[in-house]
This record gives structure tokens, sequence and C-alpha cells, in this order.
């Protein structure tokens, strides 16, 4: 009993710890620390009530956010890779890298470790600072913005398509050759949709249904 005691007041202090740590700003002057503090104080609570959980551990937590981009008939077109993943770069704050094909596909002329698009992974701090923006300046600059669809994946995690990358300010709409989409993948530890949807709504991710289905 002493040691489960001891594990669970070092998972609070771990939480606690991470979340005060000192806050810096990204390039759009978002605070770092913001999400990480909510998440710690008032998202960790909350999913522990909703949920029943006995232990800080088990609540789930946001462990990556992936965007990829599929250029489908740009490929052939190195610029528009270069273009794809410097828009991608600037977007997210961090580097992102070329995706390849995996295998020959004659009837769209494509071979094997051809480029085909651009992705980047964050974690972290960088995680943080992308969803920040993502939900408070990106996706309210969508035309006649009425909220996300909230259908999960089956294991907790959930992809956003964004139709267009200029509703992200990062993008001057007048220096962009062509309009890309991409989908934004939120991978969480969570057990089940359901908690995995707590967790994403209590991040604030405007989900239009109530319930997730």
């Amino acid at each position: 009993m002493a040691k489960e005691v001891n594990k669970e007041k070092a998972a609070k202090a771990a939480v606690q710890n991470e979340a005060q740590a000192a806050p810096q700003k990204d390039g759009q002057g978002v605070s770092t620390v913001t999400l990480k503090k909510e998440y710690a104080e008032r998202i960790v609570p909350a999913l522990m009530k909703e949920f029943g959980y006995k232990s800080v551990m088990q609540a789930p937590k946001l462990e990556k956010i992936v965007i990829n981009q599929g250029l489908g008939i740009g490929v052939a077109d190195k610029k528009i890779i270069e273009t794809a993943i410097n828009e991608l770069t600037a977007i997210t704050g961090q580097k992102a890298v070329a995706t390849y094909s995996r295998k020959d596909i004659s009837n769209f002329k494509l071979r094997k470790k051809m480029a085909i698009g651009a992705r980047v992974t964050l974690r972290h701090d960088k995680m943080y600072e992308f969803l920040e923006r993502l939900i408070r300046v990106a996706l309210p600059r969508i035309r006649d913005f009425r909220g996300i669809e909230g259908k999960l994946d089956g294991r907790g995690n959930y992809t956003l398509g964004i139709q267009e990358q200029i509703i992200f300010p990062e993008i001057n709409i007048d220096s962009i050759s062509r309009l890309l989409g991409m989908n934004i993948t939120f991978v969480t530890t969570a057990a089940t949709d359901e908690e995995g949807y707590a967790l994403l709504r209590e991040f604030g991710l405007p989900f239009r249904n109530e319930k997730n289905k």
C-alpha cells in the first residue's frame, strides 16, 4: 500500500512539475506552458471525475500530433514538394520532411520511393503550441465554421481533415501557388474512443456533437 501511495504522489508531482516549467514563447507569441498547465490543473481532475479513475496515471494523455500532406498529382514536381515542406514547417514551427511511396503504381506513374507528400510529428512543447494555435486561431478562420466531426478511429485517436492551408496565419495567401489540404492526427493514450474524445474535448477541440458516436 505504501508503495502505491508513493507511486501516486510521484505521478502527481511529475504532472505538476511539467506544467510549472518556465513559460516560453513560440514564434507567434503563444505561451508553451498554457495547455500543459491546463492539462495538469483542470483536465486531469475533470477526466478522473468523469471516468472514475483512481489514479492520475489512468488519465489519458495527448502523446503526439502528426500532420500529413498528400500531394497527389504534384509528385513529379520537386518544387511542389519543397513548397509543401516549407509551408508545413512554417505552420508547425518544426522542420517537416518528405514522405515517399512504398511501391510502384503504374496507373498513376508512381514509382517506389518517389516523394509524394510532407509530414511532421509534434511532441511536448511544439505539440501544445500547435494545438493552441489550431484551436484559437486557425479553425475559427474557416469560412462558415460550425465545429468539427467527432468520430474517432476505435483506438482513442482522432484525425481532422483540413482543406486549405491558408487558415493558418503563417501562410501568406498572396504567395502560395496552390491550395493544399492536410490531415492532422491526434494520437492519445486513451483506451477507448469515449476517453479520447473527452480528452480532446477538454483541450478545446470544437466538436459539433456533444457525445462521441
